[in-house]
Order: C-alpha cells, then structure tokens, then sequence
C-alpha cells in the first residue's frame, strides 16, 4: 500500500505573530487514523552564498534570539509577498550587506522542517559581488559583514563554527 496525503477535515489559525501563524489542522488517513496537528505557517525563505571576484564568500555575523547566540551564516530572510526566490535574495544581501552581484542562479530548495512547517528554504549563488550599497538593515538587525576565502567553508562547517542547518544545507548545492 502506498502512503497517500491525509485529507483536511477542518483548519483553524489559533495564534498569529508577525511573522508566523500557527494552525490546528484535523485531518483523517485513508486508513482511517484522525488527529489534531499543528502547522507553523510561514513565508518561504532564502539563504545567499555570494562570492567576490576573488573568490570569498560574503557571511554575516549576527545575534541570534532563539539560540541565544551570535552566529556566522549567510545573507539570507524571508521572500516578500510577490517577490521570487531571486529578487528576495538580492534585497536581503544588499540590506544586509551592501553588496550586489553581477549574477544569481537558483542551486537548491528544502523544507526546513516538513513535519511543522510549511515553508521552503531556497539556496542562490551570487557571483561577482561588490559592495555598491550603504546597509538597510531591519530595526532590530545588528551585523558585521565577514569575507571568507571559498576554501575555509568546509573547515568552519567541521568545526561548528557556522553551524546554521540551512546554511550547512546550502552549502551542499552552492560548492
């Protein structure tokens, strides 16, 4: 027997944020199972890793509340509504860091947490980087721009330095 989707029987949004809704949904198998589960919907996202003409990464450093930590990754945020993958990763990289690129490619997509969430996390590379921009970042963003050479990435990931799942993620398509 192959595993079929579970059908909706109700879906009710029971807390809303600013930047998530969390949904009861009640659904039944064909095999006859019903339950209550909870989905965390929430906007796609993107992760960029760019690289300058001289072949270094541009990463972020940033504090980050749900760990409690300051953290390494890549440029990256939410798509906007009506923005594609590309155009929400050029605005994230040039608010959060000044930089644009001379050219983008689409090189990944996975679900970060399939059995809560609904989104997407898509991985682009930039190339050609330049910073051509002051920074807009939002009010509660604070970041320092980081250019790492392409070949320290493995050895940042090895070490736990960056250790962002989706930015270890990513990585695997954008090298």
């Amino acid at each position: 027997m192959a595993i079929k989707p579970w059908k909706t029987l109700d879906a009710k949004v029971v807390a809303e944020t600013p930047i998530f809704e969390l949904e009861r949904v009640t659904r039944t198998s064909e095999a006859g199972r019903t339950g209550d589960f909870y989905v965390v919907k929430i906007q796609d996202w993107v992760n960029v890793f760019v690289f300058t003409p001289e072949d270094e990464l541009v990463l972020i450093e940033q504090y980050r509340h749900g760990t409690d930590e300051v953290t390494l990754e890549v440029p990256g945020g939410a798509i906007d509504d009506g923005e594609s993958p590309l155009e929400a990763a050029a605005r994230e990289l040039r608010e959060e860091t000044g930089f644009t690129c001379e050219s983008w490619e689409i090189v990944g997509c996975v679900e970060p947490n399939p059995a809560i969430q609904n989104n997407r996390c898509w991985t682009l590379v930039g190339r050609g980087a330049r910073k051509t921009h002051a920074t807009d970042m939002d009010e509660h963003e604070e970041i320092e721009v980081k250019l790492v050479p392409r070949g320290q990435m493995d050895s940042l990931i090895k070490d736990r330095t960056i250790k962002h799942s989706l930015v270890v993620a990513g990585w695997y398509f954008a090298r």
